[in-house]
């Protein structure tokens, strides 16, 4: 018997809705075969299969939200999955009450582990050995990618994923060739004390009468967002530094770019420049493009420019990949292509987890200006205002210039103030002067 659990689909993934079953119970599978629909906070996910046997059971309804990773939601059976036996580890957290007892001792590392930390395309307790009595290498797809294109033998890696699953973080940390003797225990370190919550007033205890108001349930972004927002502000020392620019050179750029590229359908906004932009500076002053560790300063070799995106029910992240090497027209295509799948929960984890640095824009909504909450691990993200027609002093003459107002937050740990103004140094030019973004 092999129990199926709940993946973990992303860093920040605590629970999710299980919308879709791709099987039935009496089904036969194989590895790789869709067997579920999973939506998270941000996206909805297919989940295949990493194991064959035949479906016995189906523990968890369509449609059940609020199911906890490492939760058993199905099981297999049959010659196939009784090669795989392994303990219902995640029983606890069922939201059915199933638990499952364990057919047969578990291997030595086969013991509950944190979440991953990169999304894996199904959870499934590993078997030891496949029915050949050959060693079975349990990893996610990413990790084989990753392993793939650095050379790194997965039967030499221990992994930290649940039940021992070899994950992204597992492969990063190998070396190419490096023996097994060489991985560090796959066992979970102890858990650090959480610190005591802080206790929350209700609204009838700060005076508001019952029945005055209505009360939407939190759903699962918005309980993300909230924790996320709330971490980040309170563990991550910041500062913001503000500057404004002037636009006009850029807009009349845009113009001409935008009649050149009518025929081919591209679009090219201001926002897209803003990112072409930030990418550019943080190349010319890669200390901006850094992340804080425990073990020390990790500095990005690519700008990946996450850009915020307003969703029902909160907001989201999606990615321009080494945006410093794409052009405009690339960087708009991408940039509508992700804005609108992520709007409608079809982004994949690797679309927006992960970037460098981020770019909140507002400024269609009016605003002249704000500072934004870093977005961790991110060193840095730049909140942009409107443009607008103000008052600008040229020489000795007053003049009228469209100006915009933009703010950088930094992570103090990291990025420190005279980092921080030197990378608005840089990046403002590249936007008064827009041919400079092309040099």
């Amino acid at each position: 018997m092999t129990d199926i659990l709940m993946p973990a689909l992303s860093p920040t993934m605590e629970e999710g809705t299980l919308a879709k079953w791709h099987v039935k119970v009496g089904d036969k599978v194989s590895s790789g075969d869709v067997i579920a629909e999973i939506e998270t906070d941000k996206a909805t996910m297919e989940v295949e299969a990493v194991d064959e046997g035949v479906v016995e059971a189906l523990l968890v309804a369509e449609g059940t939200e609020g199911v906890k990773v490492n939760a058993t939601i199905a099981r297999l059976a049959g010659e196939a999955g009784a090669a795989n036996t392994s303990p219902a580890t995640a029983g606890e957290g069922d939201p059915k009450g199933g638990g499952g007892a364990a057919a047969a001792p578990a291997p030595e590392k086969q013991v509950a582990a944190p979440a991953p930390t990169a999304p894996s395309t199904a959870s499934q307790s590993p078997s030891p050995v496949n029915g050949g009595g050959t060693a079975r290498i349990f990893a996610s797809p990413l990790a084989r990618r990753i392993a793939e294109q650095k050379g790194v033998d997965l039967g030499s890696v221990s992994g930290s994923g649940p039940h021992g699953r070899i994950i992204r973080v597992d492969v990063e940390a190998a070396k190419p060739g490096q023996t097994k003797a060489a991985t560090p225990s796959a066992a979970p370190a102890a858990a650090p004390t959480a610190a005591a919550p802080r206790q929350v007033q209700s609204l009838e205890q700060m005076g508001i009468a019952p029945g005055s108001y209505d009360l939407i349930p939190l759903d699962g972004m918005r309980k993300t967002v909230a924790r996320r927002m709330t971490d980040s502000f309170r563990d991550v020392p910041h500062f913001p530094l503000s500057i404004d620019i002037e636009l006009d050179e850029l807009l009349a750029a845009r113009s001409k770019i935008n009649a050149m590229l009518e025929k081919q359908g591209v679009k090219v906004s201001v926002n897209d420049m803003i990112i072409k932009a930030a990418a550019v500076a943080l190349m010319r002053v890669p200390e901006a493009n850094a992340s804080y560790t425990p073990e020390g300063i990790a500095m990005h070799h690519h700008a990946d420019i996450a850009m915020a995106v307003a969703v029902p029910g909160g907001l989201i992240t999606p990615i321009i990949r080494s945006a410093e090497t794409k052009g405009l027209a690339q960087i708009a295509t991408e940039a509508k292509d992700l804005a609108e799948r992520a709007r409608t929960k079809k982004l994949k984890p690797d679309e927006f987890q992960g970037g460098t640095f981020s770019v909140s824009n507002l400024g269609m909504f009016g605003i002249k200006s704000f500072a934004s909450i870093i977005n961790e691990p991110q060193g840095a993200i730049l909140s942009v205002g409107t443009g607008e027609k103000r008052p600008v002093v040229r020489g000795n003459e007053l003049a009228i210039a469209t100006v915009m107002t933009v703010t950088l937050t930094c992570d103090h740990r990291v990025v420190d103030g005279a980092t921080g103004a030197r990378w608005l140094a840089a990046f403002k030019p590249l936007l008064e002067d827009p041919i400079t973004l092309i040099v």
